[in-house]
């Protein structure tokens, strides 16, 4: 039987939500007896759900071969992991925010084939783990509709302009363009209308860390496990590998001057303190591509035309073509893409990936000046001409694209932090650990 870890499933969830949200799998303990460890405003959090996230933060960090905090400060940490979820869970509430079952069914499907399983193999896979598939479904619609309310609140609100991707390419240049950074990091946070003495208070806390993980030699991730308050804290504080344009917009100027294994000073922002780590570096590599020139006729099917009448009408146009009428001529007057009709039918240079799978697949196999037989995709019938091929370094266009998205990126977690501030400030949070 195939062994599905649950840290390997989630990240693969991760992926399907296209969010970084998900937290591990559990098989959730039924108690008919389970006590309130927090009030969240008018929600709660039960001990059940406590213990169960407790044990799979204990195997995310083991995973991570990140040292496990002590007992009551990772108490606490999952504790906040759990309000915050709450808190979110009944924003999207208010907002009429649902995840409907075909939704779900996808994600779940998703999570099957990323693993090279049937849905049936996968629910045998966990159950043989003690993980409940309903548990975890549930757990999946809950993530699903944390990453909806979070992109209605943050990022349809996000805009790039290409004044900023132009600004940001210049600024790559000058800090380390071509390069990614692995980083860990580490946030004593402060309230929105912090005063001067809890100001004080996080800057003397932030200074005792910092000394710990570079004069006292501790282990920085078991540190921002145990006290840091960024949403990575749990794992270990890794912001993974990021690009200069996707590093927060605090620390870019100080990582490319950074060697690795050093530990930044202390950084002062809006939000609190942070402490930042650079694990390791590498080059980023450039992207010469195959292009295609190529040229179509398209035939639509509706009420009229069946499949068969577009397969012969394109069969009897390429034989027109192959008896030496003009491709483009034909173009003009019969194809039904309206978009290319009236350049001939030339789709110009094609990049890999945009055109849809199969009309891809007949256009790579076809040698140059053929014409292929109709084929069908999901936009009707065509005919194909190669007109040639072309290596082309993309590296501009693909660093212009990534840019807007590292930008979008960035934003989208700066809005986000602010936010998630902005949601627990407001909330009405009772602790009731010791009780």
């Amino acid at each position: 039987m195939v062994n599905v870890r649950v840290f390997n499933i989630l990240a693969l969830v991760a992926l399907a939500l296209a969010a970084n949200l998900v937290s591990p799998v559990r098989a959730y303990a039924v108690q008919n007896l389970d006590r309130i460890v927090a009030v969240v405003n008018d929600d709660v959090v039960l001990a059940s759900e406590l213990k169960d996230e407790m044990r799979d933060v204990r195997d995310q960090l083991h995973n991570r071969n990140v040292p496990v905090p002590p007992e009551d400060r990772l108490r606490r940490q999952v504790l906040e992991r759990l309000v915050m979820m709450h808190l979110q869970l009944n924003e999207a509430d208010k907002q009429g925010i649902t995840v409907d079952d075909a939704t779900l069914n996808a994600a779940v499907q998703h999570v099957a084939d990323q693993n090279n399983m049937t849905l049936s193999q996968l629910r045998d896979a966990m159950a043989s783990q003690g993980m409940d598939f309903a548990d975890f479904r549930n757990r999946m619609r809950k993530e699903i509709k944390i990453s909806r309310v979070r992109q209605k609140e943050v990022s349809q609100r996000v805009n790039v302009s290409s004044q900023e991707i132009d600004q940001f390419l210049q600024q790559q240049r000058a800090h380390g363009k071509g390069y990614e950074y692995h980083l860990r990091h580490i946030l004593i946070s402060i309230p929105e209308a912090a005063s001067p003495s809890e100001v004080e208070a996080a800057r003397k806390e932030a200074d005792q860390i910092h000394k710990r993980v570079t004069a006292q030699g501790a282990n920085f991730g078991a540190v921002a496990a145990a006290r840091s308050d960024s949403q990575t804290a749990l794992e270990g504080g890794d912001l993974g590998w990021r690009e200069a344009g996707r590093l927060p917009t605090l620390f870019a100027d100080r990582v490319p001057n950074m060697q690795v294994g050093e530990v930044s000073n202390v950084i002062r922002s809006p939000s609190g303190f942070h402490i930042i780590k650079l694990v390791d570096r590498r080059a980023s590599e450039r992207h010469v591509i195959e292009q295609t020139h190529v040229r179509h006729i398209l035939i639509k099917t509706n009420a009229v035309v069946s499949d068969e009448d577009a397969r012969n009408r394109l069969e009897s146009l390429r034989r027109r073509i192959k008896a030496g009428e003009s491709f483009e001529k034909l173009a003009r007057a019969n194809s039904d893409d309206s978009g290319s009709a009236s350049q001939g039918g030339d789709l110009g240079w094609v990049n890999p990936g945009t055109m849809v799978p199969h009309f891809e697949r007949v256009m790579k196999q076809l040698p140059k000046g053929d014409i292929s037989q109709p084929f069908e995709t999901r936009y009707g019938w065509h005919i194909v001409q190669v007109l040639g091929r072309r290596k082309h370094d993309a590296t501009q266009e693909v660093e212009r694209n990534k840019a807007a998205n590292q930008i979008h990126q960035r934003k989208t977690e700066e809005q986000t932090e602010q936010w998630l501030r902005r949601l627990r400030d407001e909330a009405y949070v009772d602790y009731r650990l010791d009780q």
